[in-house]
């Protein structure tokens, strides 16, 4: 059915977003970042110690690096949902919508036209001699860690936003005065300065 394949999908997406999310909130808490510049001039990456909380650290990104981050998130998204001339893309596997798997990301390379060197699921192959019994139990392990994740990763927000939200982790994060549903929030702008 379509409208479970899109709610499946739906689901895998966002707790991989949320598993990679709580992860990245984790590393940045604990103050580590690149140790190469964030800009092409040499500008360095934010440090937490300057800009306070681990959303304040989207904040100091300049916005060229936002939408880049947002642009690359686009076209993998694009990646996922053609379905353009399914009769000549026959390694593309079936959309999710149409009788094909939720969470089954389409290859990078391998085809005709596939530019990337290693694929963003499974870039080592690990999982091509596993058995569907294993592959399904895995699945459902994915489902619940990314389930787990978004639970996680909202818990950490809230409490970097109101203090006490979240009892076990009261205290134990800084204040953060912008809006993480805002990533734009003051100076959205397109084609303007």
């Amino acid at each position: 059915d379509a409208t479970i394949g899109f709610i499946r999908q739906a689901e895998l997406k966002h707790g991989r977003v949320a598993m990679a999310g709580f992860v990245g909130f984790l590393v940045h808490q604990q103050g580590l970042t690149w140790p190469f510049p964030m800009t092409m001039d040499g500008q360095p990456w934010p440090k937490l110690e300057e800009v306070g909380s681990v959303p304040a650290l989207w904040d100091a990104i300049p916005e060229g690096g936002k939408w880049q981050i947002v642009l690359t998130i686009g076209i993998l998204e694009w990646w996922d949902e053609y379905q353009f001339e399914p009769e000549k893309n026959k390694d593309k596997p079936k959309h999710y919508m149409r009788g094909g798997k939720p969470g089954d990301y389409p290859a990078f390379v391998g085809g005709e036209g596939r530019i990337l060197p290693l694929n963003l699921f499974d870039p080592f192959g690990f999982s091509k001699k596993m058995d569907p019994e294993k592959k399904e139990k895995r699945r459902i392990m994915e489902i619940n860690n990314g389930r787990a994740a978004m639970m996680g990763l909202f818990g950490l927000l809230a409490e970097s936003k109101v203090e006490g939200s979240v009892p076990l982790i009261a205290g134990k994060l800084p204040h953060y005065d912008g809006s993480v549903m805002a990533p734009f929030e003051s100076n959205f702008h397109l084609f303007t300065n």
